[in-house]
């Protein structure tokens, strides 16, 4: 759902993962946490900073573009929880992968 879809569906979590399953999502939601040790939505916010941090990475879009393809309500919510997951802002990210391209060319 994050990384193989060029837009996020307009649909909540839990309703999308329970249709697709056929099953409850609280029932699904405790086996899963048991299993992994989070919540699916944990776990869904991981995948989806990876994927920003893919998107980033290719340079081709730009914040504004990353948060409504991956239909978070505002760039800032995505920044906050960019930054709440990798410590780093998504500018900062950036730059050090500009920086290591850099200091990759340089050599």
């Amino acid at each position: 759902m994050v990384h193989y879809s060029e837009e996020m569906p307009k649909v909540n979590y839990s309703d999308y993962i329970s249709q697709k399953l056929g099953q409850d999502y609280t029932h699904m939601s405790k086996i899963f946490s048991e299993v992994k040790g989070i919540t699916i939505e944990h776990f869904i916010i991981f995948h989806k900073i990876e994927r920003v941090k893919e998107l980033l990475l290719y340079d081709e879009l730009n914040l504004t573009q990353i948060s409504y393809i991956l239909d978070y309500s505002s760039v800032a919510h995505l920044s906050k929880q960019f930054k709440k997951i990798t410590g780093l802002t998504p500018s900062y990210f950036k730059q050090l992968k500009n920086k290591r391209r850099n200091n990759l060319d340089a050599i």
